[in-house]
């Protein structure tokens, strides 16, 4: 039997909704929340498919960020998307291609999440 049926949602706690939602909703693109509830410290954007939603939700301000469950999005071109991220002022680390696997790219958000991007490999 099997017990999953996906992804609903990944949740990142975060000590300020109103930044996180302007990042994720306006920075990373995400756009407008599915869900904005401030009063139970829940926001939730669509990732860009018909499941694998994210959240951000309130944490106490002095809570690490999250550096070990890491979000990995999809995109077209890990190196372009960079390349835009920068230009909108995220911090990211350089793109890393494994020929004949997968590009990605470690990113984080205004307060030290890490997130990921990945795009097909390389051609050979």
């Amino acid at each position: 039997m099997k017990l999953f049926q996906g992804i609903n949602v990944v949740s990142l706690s975060v000590p300020d909704l109103d930044a996180a939602r302007e990042f994720y909703g306006q920075v990373l693109g995400l756009g407008a929340p599915l869900y904005d509830m401030p009063e139970i410290g829940w926001v939730e954007f669509s990732g860009g498919a018909a499941a694998g939603n994210i959240a951000v939700t309130t944490n106490e301000p002095a809570q690490p960020p999250s550096t070990r469950t890491t979000v990995v999005f999809n995109t077209r071109d890990c190196y372009e998307s960079c390349a835009e991220l920068r230009r909108r002022g995220v911090q990211c680390e350089e793109p890393v291609a494994v020929p004949g696997v997968i590009t990605y790219c470690t990113f984080y958000d205004p307060f030290g999440n890490r997130l990921q991007m990945c795009s097909d490999p390389p051609e050979d």
